[in-house]
């Protein structure tokens, strides 16, 4: 299972910013030291091209972000400031969940150490989101011809706005979002499944609305790549999650959506999502609990990477 990191892309930040950056380095260092992954399961993916981000997002706005001529709404509704280290940052992210995608159809799984930036929209970044990582990929998998019908499986505790726009009306994809009614963002998109939780739902509910949906998924659409947003943030220790997830609770949720793929020869890609745990090592925990998860199902490989 190849592993596709970008942490070393440093988005600069100033001093007390709410984003937990570090978390990225820190899961990498934690899978390398678990024994579960080979040094070369570890890649540094190519950066999303022009060509690639266009599919899914407005020339406008790509311009904009490229050229650092966004104007300072635009660039508070993203939530970073602009540097050049921002846009190589976001092109490599999207990158990487391109790249897991390719790889995990011909093995079966890979993951994209970062991403899951789904509150990016066609013509506009939100959220802490510039680029739109899952429906880029998605759309590049449908073009390249290499799957016919992607899912994206949004397991985030903040809903999957921006990918349901993107992608609405397309036939070869399905949008699911299993999300926190009362979250950001307040003005909800239209995904083509939305699963709406209470405020301190916790693992019995969560688990029974999530094995609701993934037979629609599965039986309704029957997708042949799954992109998983295995997001952290709906972990009941999370400052922006609201819902009350055990640690146990995500780990099974990531193993019944892993291990449906897996059953119904599915090929999925991971990317990490959001995660802001009041203490940052349950995070990173948590991410590396998906990651360990997928490995057991589908051991990692110690061929080459696919171009």
């Amino acid at each position: 299972m190849k592993l596709f990191y970008t942490d070393h892309f440093v988005l600069p930040l100033p001093p007390g910013h709410r984003f937990p950056m570090e978390k990225y380095a820190r899961l990498r260092q934690r899978l390398e030291a678990n024994g579960l992954f080979p040094a070369n399961a570890f890649c540094v993916p190519e950066a999303a091209t022009d060509a690639e981000i266009l599919r899914a997002h407005d020339a406008a706005y790509l311009a904009g972000v490229q050229s650092g001529t966004l104007d300072a709404a635009a660039m508070r509704r993203i939530g970073f400031p602009w540097s050049a280290a921002m846009v190589e940052r976001s092109r490599r992210s999207a990158g990487a969940t391109l790249a897991a995608c390719r790889t995990a159809l011909i093995d079966g799984c890979a993951a994209n150490l970062a991403g899951g930036t789904h509150h990016a929209h066609r013509d506009f970044g939100s959220g802490f989101c510039v680029f739109n990582d899952a429906a880029i990929a998605a759309l590049a998998m449908i073009a390249e011809g290499r799957a016919r019908r992607v899912a994206v499986i949004d397991c985030d505790v903040h809903q999957g706005d921006g990918t349901a726009t993107i992608l609405a009306g397309n036939p070869a994809t399905f949008t699911l979002s299993l999300h926190g009614a009362k979250n950001f963002p307040f003005h909800k998109a239209a995904s083509d499944l939305d699963i709406e939780l209470a405020d301190g739902t916790a693992d019995a509910a969560y688990l029974a609305a999530l094995d609701q949906a993934l037979v629609q998924v599965f039986d309704g659409f029957g997708p042949d790549l799954v992109i998983y947003l295995a997001g952290a943030d709906p972990y009941e220790g999370d400052r922006l999650g609201r819902l009350a997830l055990t640690r146990a609770g995500l780990a099974e949720r990531d193993r019944r959506v892993l291990a449906t793929c897996r059953a119904a020869g599915v090929a999925v890609a991971i990317a990490m999502a959001g995660g802001y745990a009041h203490h940052i090592d349950d995070t990173v925990a948590i991410h590396a609990t998906t990651l360990e998860t997928a490995a057991r199902l589908w051991p990692t490989s110690t061929e080459d990477t696919p171009a």
